[in-house]
């Protein structure tokens, strides 16, 4: 797609205040595919002073009219899907393949899902002589990653025209293309000026303008923990309401009864999707001592197999970080088995599928997210120690058990403390809640709890 050299505000492309543009790089190449405003402050205020002029009618519009306008919005954006899955490439560098089935479908799940929670959902209820309303908390300011541009956005933004609140997003500046296409078919699904704006621009400088903005009700967040914590001091102070989506170090657990080769398989293919890219990435495998090295041996000629399957990582301080991160475990001790800190390719932010053995639960790349494609595989000798080391980092957002048996493994889950678990390989569910325990992060995403995170509740009573 061609980039647009404006901002998205009020139903309009807008020019911004500064001249000043963020370049968009290939991650595959090394160049330069587009350039976007760098909005500043004045933008975000524009933003959320046309959000606000809109958001008394948009919540007064009947919540069918407002499902009517997300079915719009899923259907413009099922029109883009190739086009999608093409910018996405271009700007994260995603093989294509993964791109159509990911970045791309999951969304258009995510939308359509809440084009019909919008039309079946009660905004009001009866408790005793109380009728309990339901009404949208105003104004969102919604802040996006890059690792899954088009998903995330979608997981802010629909909820939140749902319920009735209005929405200026400012999106990762790596990826801001997609941003764009995503306002395009919002433009042509026919939502009234306003309740959608989309600001690029720099996170300390537009995304701290937005959470700071005294005209933003709710900050909704996905990123770093450290980021997070900013965001969370800046909403505290101001009493503000925050959704916040942060780290991850979830721990796949193979119990001993469990089939090892599927469950080592499935859970290198994990890790290394997306290049590792993922906050709910099973970063951290358990196996018990007895299994130990025939699961190290196929864990290591599994990602040996992703060599020239996976795509480079966003940036090259993506890649620095990450490389950094393998140093550090060879120099902590830890065996490496596949991979390595050396860059595969001259050209192109590439990290080799890397596997750590003889890890211990101490060390850094134990501990810490490297978002990148490094898996680190640690042995257990019971169950309850497998149960303490799989709950013993700062992080909580998912997780993974394996048995023979689901009773079995679901009992090893709920002791978990995480947000949630995959169970033998369970499929990802549109509809479920996502989000963490702990540090991972305070809110839900997705499904009807992902609505309620932008209503506030009132109660009349009779």
């Amino acid at each position: 797609m061609k980039a647009h050299d404006a901002l998205y505000i009020d139903g309009a492309w807008r020019p911004a205040e500064s001249r000043d543009l963020i370049e968009v790089v290939n991650p595959a190449d090394e160049q330069v595919i587009g350039k976007v405003p760098a909005g500043g402050a004045l933008d975000v205020d524009t933003a959320v002073r046309a959000a606000r002029a809109a958001l008394p009618a948009w919540a007064a519009t009947p919540p069918a009219e407002r499902a009517a306008r997300l079915a719009a919005l899923h259907h413009a954006l099922a029109a883009r899907k190739d086009e999608i899955a093409e910018t996405v490439t271009a700007e994260l560098g995603s093989p294509l393949k993964f791109s159509e089935a990911v970045h791309a479908a999951v969304p258009l799940a995510v939308a359509a899902s809440f084009a019909e929670l919008a039309a079946r959902h009660s905004f009001e209820e009866k408790v005793g002589n109380s009728t309990v309303l339901h009404e949208p908390i105003g104004v969102v300011g919604a802040i996006t990653p890059w690792n899954y541009p088009l998903h995330q956005i979608v997981a802010k933004v629909a909820p939140a025209l749902a319920a009735g609140c209005t929405v200026v997003l400012k999106p990762a500046e790596d990826t801001p293309l997609t941003a764009q296409l995503f306002a395009e078919a919002v433009h042509e699904a026919g939502v009234p000026a306003g309740v959608f704006n989309l600001v690029t621009g720099l996170g300390p400088v537009a995304g701290q303008a937005l959470a700071e903005h005294p005209g933003v009700d709710l900050v909704s967040f996905t990123g770093s923990t450290a980021i997070g914590r900013q965001i969370g001091a800046v909403a505290g102070a101001a009493v503000k309401k925050v959704a916040l989506e942060l780290g991850g170090k979830s721990a796949n657990v193979i119990l001993p009864s469990a089939d090892l080769a599927r469950a080592v398989n499935v859970g290198v293919a994990n890790v290394m999707s997306n290049s590792g890219q993922t906050c709910s990435a099973w970063t951290r495998m358990l196996v018990h001592r007895d299994q130990y090295a025939e699961a190290v041996e196929l864990a290591a000629t599994a990602a040996a197999k992703y060599g020239d399957r996976i795509g480079p990582v966003v940036s090259a301080r993506q890649q620095e970080r990450v490389r950094g991160y393998i140093e550090k475990g060879i120099a902590e001790g830890a065996r490496l088995v596949a991979g390595g800190p050396d860059a595969p390719r001259e050209r192109g932010y590439f990290v080799s599928p890397t596997v750590f053995a003889d890890v211990t639960p101490e060390m850094t790349i134990a501990q810490e997210e490297i978002f990148g494609p490094v898996l680190t595989v640690l042995r257990y000798e019971d169950e309850e120690d497998a149960l303490r080391i799989a709950n013993g980092t700062v992080y909580g957002l998912a997780g993974a058990v394996w048995a023979a048996d689901e009773t079995e493994a679901a009992a090893f889950a709920r002791r978990m403390d995480t947000g949630q678990v995959d169970i033998n390989g369970g499929r990802f569910n549109p509809l479920a809640p996502f989000g963490g325990y702990k540090q991972s992060g305070v809110g839900r995403e997705l499904g009807s709890h992902g609505l309620a995170e932008y209503l506030q509740t009132k109660s009349l009573q009779f």
